[in-house]
């Protein structure tokens, strides 16, 4: 039975993943698909960089929240199922939506979201080092990737197994989701933020 109940849950994690928010505020608000602008990311940074700071932090948002959702899911039935293994899923859902023939965004934002439900603290920590890492570099996608790898680091040094794996599965989908991010970075050419 809590195979099944797992199995349930993953399934619903992934779905909840899969909303596209940055093309429903796209072509609700903004009549734009993103896909069709900027790097192509059903993320929040294409959003920010293509619609502007309004939608950008609306599509930001609602990435945090379906991966919030998605690992409240253990809590919200009373199960002791791990909420960032649950809430995983969703990541995946989130760069290949099946609501958006596969193609989504980048990963961190539903990650921030799984991560403040399964460790608020260490969510807190992990969201000023990249605030900081931002603030230092000016690039998202060098602060995202370096942000997944201390956060596995972590994992390692805290000693569950369970949650490291998870970790190395979501760093591994971080990296390969910004390949092309790192080949402009070693190419100099990965744009910067404009404060």
């Amino acid at each position: 039975m809590e195979y099944l109940l797992l199995v349930i849950l993953l399934l619903i994690s992934y779905l909840l993943g899969s909303i596209p928010f940055a093309l429903i505020v796209g072509k609700k608000m903004y009549k734009t698909d993103v896909r069709g602008y900027g790097s192509g990311n059903l993320g929040g940074t294409n959003t920010f960089r293509v619609l502007g700071k309004k939608a950008g932090v609306l599509v930001a948002l609602g990435d945090l929240l379906k991966g919030g959702v998605a690992a409240s899911l253990p809590l919200i039935i009373g199960s002791d199922l791990d909420p960032f293994i649950v809430g995983l899923p969703a990541v995946f859902g989130h760069c290949y939506p099946i609501f958006a023939q596969f193609k989504g965004g980048k990963a961190m934002a539903t990650s921030g979201g799984v991560l403040l439900v399964a460790d608020p603290t260490l969510f807190l920590i992990m969201f000023v080092f990249f605030v900081i890492l931002l603030a230092r570099t000016k690039i998202v996608s060098l602060s995202s990737m370096v942000s997944a790898i201390v956060l596995h680091g972590f994992m390692i040094w805290k000693g569950d197994t369970a949650v490291a794996l998870a970790t190395l599965f979501l760093l591994v989908l971080i990296l390969y989701r910004h390949r092309d991010n790192i080949a402009r970075i070693v190419a100099k050419t990965e744009p910067k933020v404009k404060w």
